[in-house]
């Protein structure tokens, strides 16, 4: 399926210009996918049913899937390496598989017993190291992060204590970022977060934000770091997919500080935000489950490019293109300015 149409934005009721959108489906199937990786030129998901596969990108024909284990897993989580890619199931027991990029054989290499298990994200900073964060025990509350640090599997102490009904989403594997000196991880319900980690020091720094929160369906879904100070979050109620209000805010210094954006002009609950590589924040992707939103002005206004719907993440391929994933398929747009 391809659609071609043509939209005219005025960015900031200022600068107007035309931008050419094209959307096209590459990918079908009896799936869920809320979590992607690009490699070697093809698009890389993991979802429900046990299901991991690619599809080529240039050769969409070309495609591979698999089933990573015997019984109906759901992954929500998906993350990769030089060498293999990792994806968790998201409920106890919690199963860590490891799959080889040459040959797509799997193994479990770590498994989390606890019964509240639930893992919300998955994310590597770099070849050796990475973070995977699960809603917490229910008792106490804590954080609970799992560490991946050349080849070591452990659970990172802390003293980050979470508020009652404050959790995590498991919507899209992007309530996770990093940069060279931090990571962001994205809490909601009750309360909705940020919880900043210092890299150099292991330190932790909570922050509060304006996000909408307060109930269980509500508060941080996605976040996006360009570098150590801008950042923006996105995300809403997905018990009420229009309610445009306190659910987009940006940062300026390193997530201490929020500042709401278009508040009562955007299209709506959001799972996924992505900033575009190269543009130093200016322009954004936001997906929902109603529609597929673009920003130009560092978050401040939107404008809805596509109504499909059933997405739930995103990534850039390049400077104009963008994958999509979600509800029985995947598809790939295309914004030109």
């Amino acid at each position: 399926m391809k659609k071609l149409f043509s939209l005219s934005l005025a960015c900031a009721g200022i600068l107007a210009f035309s931008q050419q959108v094209s959307f096209k489906t590459i990918f079908t199937d009896k799936i869920s996918i809320r979590a992607l990786e690009i490699y070697d030129g093809k698009i890389w998901y993991s979802g429900t049913e046990s299901k991991f596969g690619f599809v080529d990108l240039k050769n969409p024909d070309h495609q591979k899937q698999v089933k990573l284990y015997d019984e109906k897993l759901q992954f929500r989580t998906l993350a990769q390496d030089q060498n293999n890619f990792y994806t968790i199931n998201i409920e106890s027991p919690a199963r860590f598989f490891k799959i080889d990029k040459k040959n797509l054989t799997s193994q479990i290499v770590f498994t989390d017993m606890t019964k509240t298990a639930f893992y919300d994200a998955f994310h590597f900073v770099n070849d050796r190291l990475a973070y995977a964060f699960s809603d917490s025990d229910g008792e106490y509350r804590k954080l609970r992060l799992t560490v991946y640090n050349n080849n070591q599997w452990s659970f990172l102490k802390n003293d980050v204590q979470l508020k009652e009904g404050e959790a995590a989403f498991a919507a899209s594997n992007t309530n996770i970022a990093s940069t060279k000196n931090y990571v962001w991880i994205a809490t909601g319900g009750k309360a909705s977060r940020i919880i900043r980690l210092t890299r150099k020091n292991d330190q932790f720094e909570i922050f509060n934000t304006p996000v909408i929160q307060g109930e269980s369906s509500q508060g941080i879904y996605s976040i996006d770091f360009y570098d150590d100070q801008f950042g923006i979050a996105a995300g809403g109620d997905y018990t009420k997919q229009e309610a445009n209000i306190n659910n987009i805010a940006t940062t300026y210094d390193g997530g201490k500080t929020w500042k709401i954006q278009a508040s009562g002009q955007n299209a709506g609950y959001t799972t996924c935000v992505k900033i575009k590589p190269g543009s130093k924040g200016k322009e954004i992707i936001a997906i929902g489950d109603q529609h597929i939103s673009y920003s130009s002005d560092f978050g401040k206004t939107w404008k809805k490019i596509s109504d499909e719907k059933g997405f739930f993440v995103g990534k850039w391929v390049n400077k104009n293109s963008v994958v999509l994933a979600g509800k029985d398929r995947i598809a790939v747009i295309e914004i030109k300015l």
